[in-house]
C-alpha cells in the first residue's frame, strides 16, 4: 500500500516520463526525413537562386551611381567623422573607372561594365543601404550567409530545405556550385546544415570539374554497378539495424537517406549537369559559344563569362528539375590575378572581368527564366559581404565598407525596376541612417515570398529558440508586388 505523497510522486513521474517519451517520438517523426512542412501563408514563390560574390563587390563601381565623386575626384575625402577602416583605404575621393549609363523604362544607372544586365534592369528591386557589422570577410561572408557572424549556424538554403523540403527526391534539395578554383571563406561551413537535420545542408557540385561531384560513381575499375548497389543496400540494411536502438536520433537516418539519395543521384545528376543537347543560341546566350577556350597568366571577360555562365546554365537546369535552393560562388580566397573581388589594389582590373562575366550570365539565367515562366516562381538573390570604400586604397584600389553596400533581388513576388532605400552622395553610409536595411531584412523577405513567417520558422538549440533572422528583421513590403 501507498500513501497518498507516495502516489502522487510514483504518478507525477510516470506522466513526465510518459510526455517525455511522446514528445521524444513527436521530434523523432517530425525530423526523420529533415522536413517540417511549414507554411504560413500562400507563397509567391517556390524556389531561390543566390548569387554570391565572394570578397566584396563594389556598390559604387556596379550599381549605384555616384555623380559627387566624378565631381570631386583626387581630393581629400572628408567624411566628417572618425572612419574605422580595415587597412588603409581612406585616400582622396576615387570616382569609378566604369562609365555608368540609364537602362531599361525605370531608366536605372548602372556600370558599363555590368551593361548585359540592363535588359533585365526592370525585372530587379535594388536595396542600396544594407549595412554589415563588420568589415572581416569570414564574419561578414557567415552573416549574409547564415544569419550570424560565427560558425555554428545553418545557410539560408538549410533553413528552406528544412521547412519546404524536397520538389525531386532524386536531387537535392539544397545544390551549391562554388568558385572551381576554391571556396570563399568558411568554406562548406556557409551552406552546412549546422544544428538542423543533416539532410537539409548544401550538396556541392563543381560543373567545370571532370569530376563535378565528389565520391558519386565509385572509381574502382572492377566495381560493377550492381556490386555498387549490393554495397549501398548491405550499409543501408546495417545501419537500419543500428537504429532501431536509438530512434529519436535523426543522424543516422540522414546518413541512411544521403546513401539513398546518392544512389538516385547516379542517373538523375549527370543528366541535369550535361548541357550538350543545349541549343546553340542559348550557349551563346550564357556565353558559353567558345567550348574549351583557356586564357593563361591573365583574367579575361570571356573566360570568366564561361566560368559563371556554366553554374548559371547548370543552375537553370537544376530548377527545372526541382531543386529547391540553388547557391552560386563567384570569387575564391586565393590566386593572383585575384580571382576574387577584393579589390585593394585595382578595381579596374579586378572587377572589369569579373563583373562582366557575372553579368552576362546573370542575365541569360533571368532571361531564361522569364521566357520559361519560372521567374514568377523563383527568386533570385544578387550579394556580398559588404562594399568598398568611395575613397582610395594606394592609387586604384578600394578598402572594405562594410557600413553601406548594395543587394539586388528578382523573381517571383517582386517588384522590377524600384529602389528601396539609398546611400549617401558619397557611397559612404545609408542617406537615412536612422533605418538602414540589414541581411535580417533579406532574410525575412525571402523567407515571406516562400510563405513562411520568419518568426515562426526555429528550432530549439542550446535553450534557445533559433532562426535564421535571429531576433531582428522586418519583411521589405515596397518591393513586392
Amino acid at each position: 500500500m501507498q500513501n497518498r505523497r507516495d502516489f502522487l510522486l510514483s504518478g507525477g513521474a510516470g506522466f513526465g516520463s510518459l510526455a517525455l517519451a511522446t514528445m521524444l517520438q513527436e521530434d523523432s517523426q517530425a525530423s526523420s526525413d529533415g522536413v517540417v512542412s511549414v507554411l504560413h501563408h500562400p507563397p509567391k514563390a517556390k524556389r531561390v537562386v543566390q548569387l554570391f560574390m565572394a570578397g566584396a563587390a563594389s556598390h559604387i563601381d556596379l550599381w549605384d551611381h555616384k555623380p559627387m565623386l566624378e565631381k570631386h575626384h583626387g581630393e581629400d575625402s572628408d567624411f566628417g567623422e572618425h572612419v574605422e577602416a580595415f587597412q588603409n583605404g581612406l585616400g582622396p575621393w576615387m570616382k569609378s573607372p566604369f562609365k555608368f549609363s540609364r537602362h531599361g523604362e525605370s531608366g536605372k544607372m548602372i556600370s558599363e561594365v555590368v551593361a548585359p544586365l540592363g535588359s533585365c534592369i526592370d525585372d530587379i528591386a535594388f536595396v542600396h543601404n544594407m549595412v554589415g557589422k563588420t568589415g572581416v570577410h569570414s564574419q561578414a561572408t557567415y552573416l549574409q550567409a547564415t544569419g550570424f557572424q560565427r560558425p555554428g549556424f545553418p545557410g539560408m538554403g538549410s533553413w528552406i530545405s528544412y521547412a519546404l523540403g524536397s520538389i525531386n527526391e532524386d536531387l537535392p534539395t539544397f545544390v551549391v556550385l562554388p568558385d572551381h578554383r576554391g571556396f570563399a571563406s568558411n568554406g562548406p561551413k556557409n551552406w552546412g546544415s549546422a544544428f538542423l537535420p543533416a539532410s537539409s545542408q548544401g550538396t556541392a557540385i563543381f560543373p567545370q570539374r571532370d569530376n563535378p561531384i565528389e565520391d558519386l560513381l565509385p572509381h574502382a575499375d572492377y566495381v560493377t554497378k550492381a556490386g555498387d548497389r549490393d554495397g549501398l543496400n548491405l550499409l543501408n540494411r546495417m545501419n537500419r539495424r543500428y537504429q532501431q536502438q536509438r530512434e529519436s536520433d535523426s543522424r543516422l537516418d540522414a546518413r541512411i537517406r544521403s546513401y539513398e539519395l546518392a544512389a538516385r543521384m547516379q542517373l538523375s545528376a549527370p543528366e541535369a549537369l550535361n548541357i550538350s543537347g543545349e541549343p546553340k543560341h542559348v550557349m551563346k546566350m550564357y556565353g558559353l559559344d567558345r567550348p574549351g577556350a583557356t586564357y593563361p597568366n591573365q583574367i579575361n571577360h570571356a573566360e570568366e563569362a564561361e566560368y559563371f555562365g556554366r553554374k548559371c546554365l547548370i543552375a537553370r537546369r537544376l530548377l527545372e528539375r526541382g531543386v529547391r535552393f540553388v547557391q552560386i560562388w563567384s570569387g575564391n580566397d586565393n590566386g593572383f590575378p585575384r580571382r576574387n573581388w577584393d579589390s585593394h589594389e585595382d578595381i579596374q582590373r579586378d572587377h572589369g572581368p569579373l563583373a562582366r562575366g557575372m553579368a552576362v550570365g546573370t542575365a541569360a539565367l533571368l532571361k531564361d527564366l522569364k521566357q520559361s515562366g519560372l521567374l514568377d516562381e523563383t527568386i533570385v538573390l544578387w550579394t556580398t559581404e559588404f562594399g568598398r570604400m568611395p575613397s582610395t586604397q594606394g592609387s586604384k584600389g578600394r578598402d572594405h565598407n562594410p557600413y553601406v553596400f548594395t543587394n539586388w533581388i528578382s523573381g517571383g513576388g517582386i517588384k522590377g525596376g524600384v529602389t528601396h532605400g539609398e546611400s549617401d552622395q558619397w557611397g559612404y553610409k545609408p542617406l537615412d541612417r536612422s533605418s538602414p536595411t540589414q541581411v535580417y531584412d533579406i532574410h525575412a523577405t525571402i523567407l515571406h515570398l516562400l510563405g513562411i513567417d520568419h518568426t515562426r520558422l526555429t528550432v530549439r538549440h542550446d535553450g534557445i529558440d533559433r532562426r535564421l533572422t535571429d531576433v531582428h528583421g522586418h519583411v521589405i513590403k515596397d518591393i513586392l508586388t
